[in-house]
């Protein structure tokens, strides 16, 4: 949990102010941020999700499938389902069962799109390019009206945070922290223009 409450902290200090207008196009390789692509074969997270004013607590478990999509299956601690998703490599999303009370268009749409993130599904590498500020690279890849940004410290090539938004404003945050087996221990996810949260922390196996 001192991941989770570091990860707290830090948002509460970056708030979601736009950076992006001092920053400067680089040269670079864009691919070389699939090295940020967590690889799910199974992983169990402990799990707090606020979302529509609830807070939901459970487990949720990522599993990559013999076609090489990846299913997200989020569940209390009896097993009583919240959601089950899959997301394929083509970009298809399948819902297979959400519940009822979280079954609305924004809920679906946001989940979806949180998860895309920090799986990096639907990159389009050929729109993409490289920013550079005073500490970070920022790859970009457009998508849709918005902009994904994966931000990396140039010594350590570490992750240092995921953002999404415009070119002038940042409407989600995202970490995913201390990778194994190209696994990430901690994920968190927040979003800056209303109350929806994901934070993940994994099990031990």
């Amino acid at each position: 949990m001192r991941h989770l409450l570091f990860i707290s902290n830090l948002l509460l200090l970056l708030g979601c102010s736009s950076p992006y207008k001092s920053l400067q196009h680089t040269e670079g390789d864009v691919h070389a941020v699939q090295k940020f692509k967590p690889v799910f074969k199974t992983a169990l997270y402990h799990a707090h999700v606020d979302v529509i004013g609830k807070h939901l607590s459970g487990l949720l478990l990522f599993k990559t499938m013999s076609d090489s999509s990846t299913r997200i299956v989020f569940s209390n601690e009896m097993g009583i389902k919240y959601f089950d998703f899959t997301f394929a490599l083509d970009g298809k999303f399948t819902v297979h069962y959400i519940l009822e009370r979280m079954n609305r268009k924004v809920v679906l749409s946001t989940l979806r799109n949180d998860f895309q993130l920090i799986l990096m599904q639907n990159l389009d590498y050929k729109q993409a390019y490289l920013l550079k500020g005073d500490q970070f690279i920022y790859y970009a890849f457009p998508v849709g009206n918005e902009l994904h940004y994966y931000i990396s410290e140039p010594e350590t090539q570490k992750l240092e945070r995921i953002e999404s938004g415009t070119k002038n404003k940042t409407k989600v945050r995202a970490f995913m922290l201390n990778y194994s087996n190209d696994v990430p221990d901690t994920i968190s996810i927040e979003h800056c223009n209303f109350n929806f949260t994901i934070a993940l922390k994994r099990l031990p196996q």
